[in-house]
Formats: C-alpha cells, structure tokens, sequence
C-alpha cells in the first residue's frame, strides 16, 4: 500500500475518533483544511462518503462505522508494536500522553516526573489539564488520571496517590460579618465561589459526607471558575467561599491566610488512580512511568 494511502487512512481515524476537524488537526499537527482535502481525497478515491458533516458535528457514515471500527484496532496492534521495538533500545524512549485535572498533575503527577524524567531523557510525557470525563482512547491518549469512581470498569486502575479530603475554607475577613456555617445546607446562605465542570457545562455540586449520610448541594455566589488556583485566589480575596481539596488549601490554613469550616462533613476517600485500556501493550517507557507513579504505603 503506498505511503500516503496509509497516511490518509491515520487522518481518516483520527477525525472518526474525535468526532471533530478541529480537534483532530489539532491532535495530528497539520491544518484543518489541510485535513479536509486529505478526507475528500479519500472518500474520492473509496468512491464513499465516510463522514457526515454538519456546521456542529462529524459523524461517521455507515461504511465510515465500518473502516473505523476494522481499521482501529489494525492501526492500533501497529502503534503497539512500534512501541515494543524500543525494547531493543539501549534505553526506553517514547512519548506518552496523560489526561489529569489540575490538582492531580500539581500534587501529584509533577512530583513524581521531576524524580522519574532526569534518568530518562529519551521520555517524553505530554500532560494535558481538563477536568471533563475525557475519552482516553477516542483521544489517543496513554493513561488518564482520576479517583477510582470516575474510573470504567474495563480499565486498569493503578493507585498513584493517598486518600484525599476536600475543604470548605473562606477568609477570616470573610467571616468578619458572616457566622460560620454548622451544616453543608447553610451553604445556601453564603457566598461561595463555583467550579464549572468543560464535559456537562454545569456547576459542581459540592459533595459532603457525615456518618454514613451523603449530601450534594448546589451553592451559589458571584463567582465562577474552571480552576482550582482562582478559587484559591478569590477565597484568600475574601470573595467568599471555596471547596477545594485539602492539600491544595493547607499551606494557607497553616498561616492564617484561610479558615476552615464543616472538617466534619468532608471525610477521606480514595485518591488518584492512572487509568488505561486493559487491551493495551506497555511499552518499556509505559511500564517504567507506572512504575514510578504507583503509590507505595508507607
């Protein structure tokens, strides 16, 4: 098969797989109309149409449903086996793309590659943040990083971090003409700072824990963000208040800067786990990167 026949099937794939132009341009380095003629190209050439466009979406035509799902798992047992010939490197190389929310690649992917990449330089780790459900395998990534109950059943779940808490935390200026809230449905009288989840588009409904009762409530307040350092940022302000994970609020709550509230509504749960397809082929440079992001007890 020529070359650029292979090539144009890969881009075929890859606009299949992230059901957009834009997202797989971007995904394969090259521009969107250049990806545009390579699929009118093809579809010449098969004599098929084998994407639906509209001005909002990109599906897949029957007899596109068919190539993707045949050439997929094709194209992939080859990106598999390229990856196991670096085996017969003198040292594990390769690229490996990973999915995290802000909090995970801060406190916990960061401190592992600054021990694991200085012995590995012929590594490349890719980490991209986003806080959505995100499709690792539509997406082409490696691994993905979340708590064990965000995690699919058909994944393998590795444990990378210690159990987590979250923390409602405000100011001690914003408590200054403000009583502290006693149970998580007082939040409704506050001011409290929001989060917006990319994937669904809403707000995060603050979730509490108490003797085996569970409570999600939905808060309100003047701000919204999809970032854990501005919450930060706007509760230090005295802007109200933030429920954020623990360890991102305890050098403030260590010094004063911030005060918190309702410690007994919020107990641990599992942390982070690195997620990836239980088909998938390690390669050396996979299997030393899990390897040093598994989280030891100690």
């Amino acid at each position: 098969m020529p070359s650029e026949n292979l090539n144009d099937l890969a881009a075929f794939l890859a606009v299949a797989r992230a059901r957009s132009f834009t997202k797989a341009a971007a995904n394969l380095g090259v521009s969107q109309s250049a990806l545009s003629q390579t699929i009118r190209n093809l579809e010449s050439r098969l004599g098929l149409r084998l994407l639906s466009r509209t001005t909002r979406s990109v599906q897949t035509t029957e007899a596109g449903e068919r190539l993707e799902l045949v050439l997929g798992a094709r194209l992939d047992e080859i990106d598999a086996e390229l990856a196991a010939l670096s085996e017969l490197r003198e040292k594990p190389a390769g690229t490996i793309r990973i999915t995290a929310d802000e909090h995970a690649a801060t406190m916990v992917l960061w401190p592992a590659l600054e021990r694991f990449l200085p012995d590995y330089p012929d590594i490349k780790v890719e980490i991209v943040i986003d806080f959505g459900l995100t499709d690792i395998v539509a997406e082409r990534y490696d691994a993905g990083v979340r708590s064990i109950e965000m995690v699919a059943k058909d994944m393998i779940a590795v444990p990378i971090g210690p159990d987590m808490r979250m923390a409602v935390v405000a100011s001690p200026s914003y408590f200054e003409a403000r009583p502290h809230p006693q149970t998580p449905q007082d939040l409704t009288a506050h001011n409290c700072i929001n989060l917006r989840l990319p994937t669904h588009g809403g707000l995060y409904a603050w979730e509490f824990e108490k003797n085996g009762r569970e409570l999600r409530v939905r808060v309100d307040g003047q701000l919204v963000f999809n970032s854990v350092a501005m919450l930060l940022k706007a509760a230090l302000a005295g802007l109200g208040l933030a429920y954020v994970p623990e360890a991102e609020a305890r050098p403030h709550l260590d010094d004063g800067r911030l005060v918190r509230v309702l410690t007994d509504w919020c107990e641990p749960f599992s942390g982070y786990h690195l997620y990836y397809p239980s088909r998938r082929q390690q390669s050396p440079a996979f299997a030393l990167l899990v390897d040093a992001l598994r989280y030891k007890k100690r």
